[in-house]
């Protein structure tokens, strides 16, 4: 049976081990940038992050198979499947702009069963595992305790090619403006996953996600009290491309606007 904790600790140093490329390879030299489609860019250090870390991870589980972003490895695993973005934030990694964060997640016979997100702005660690509470840095999180909409700080991300959902987002981005403390937007889902797990948001919502972007943060957010949905109250939230994440006491609340506004 796997320890699942001697597995994260692993994967946490990993991350952080990533992470110091990363940052020395931003400061080191120009950023070879290339444009997967509409405002989706992905450099050099993404590619050569992704391999270090499926090298990593192919050490730890030699039969694990990979769901990653840039596809360096696409191998299918017959019980466990690494979730992968090596840098989810690449707009903000390209201009020098936190946050952006490395994001692994672990699934098991299609359980997720272990998320890590390193934020590098802050060299913040938030991790958590299968029978464990959620962690940052070494120290228990867990989501706030927001009673109402109304007193909660909320994230998104903008949709950079998919439009055919922008007015339902623009109704929805006028109703938190009047009806919250406020609407945040960081460019990185991963980390604004994380901030929900933490309490730092009360409550996050996207569309047109990616597995990768939301696998580690969906995990850790559960793990440290948290609920998460897709727009219509479901669980398709993982590869259905739209996720509500929220702590439990707004979540009946936030899920029904959503639900009302974008669907």
């Amino acid at each position: 049976m796997m320890d699942y904790q001697i597995v994260c600790n692993k994967v946490c140093e990993l991350a952080r081990q990533t992470g110091a490329f990363i940052k020395e390879s931003q400061q080191k030299s120009a950023i070879d940038i290339e444009i997967k489609g509409d405002n989706d860019f992905v450099t050099q250090v993404d590619k050569a992050a992704e391999q270090k870390i499926v090298n990593g991870l192919k050490e730890l589980i030699p039969e694990s198979g990979f769901i990653a972003e840039e596809g360096t490895s696409d191998i299918k695993g017959e019980v466990f499947d690494w979730i992968i973005d090596p840098i989810d934030g690449t707009t903000n990694f390209i201009h020098g702009l936190a946050p952006y964060a490395i994001s692994i997640a672990l699934q098991e016979k299609g359980e997720l069963v272990l998320g890590v997100i390193y934020e590098m702005g802050l060299a913040e660690c938030f991790y958590a595992y299968k029978g464990s509470p959620a962690y940052l840095n070494g120290h228990e999180i867990c989501v706030s305790d927001t009673k109402n909409i109304k007193n909660s700080l909320i994230a998104t991300g903008f949709p950079y090619s998919n439009y055919d959902r922008l007015d339902g987002f623009m109704n929805s981005i006028r109703y938190f403006m009047e009806h919250s403390r406020g609407l945040r937007r960081l460019g990185s889902a991963a980390t604004d996953l994380a901030y929900v797990a933490c309490g730092r948001f009360d409550s996050f919502y996207e569309y047109n996600l990616k597995p990768w972007d939301v696998a580690a943060g969906v995990f850790i957010i559960k793990q440290a009290g948290g609920a998460v949905c897709d727009f219509n109250g479901g669980d398709n939230f993982l590869f259905g491309q739209e996720i509500i994440a929220t702590n439990k006491a707004t979540f009946n609340e936030f899920k029904g606007i959503i639900n009302d506004i974008m669907n």
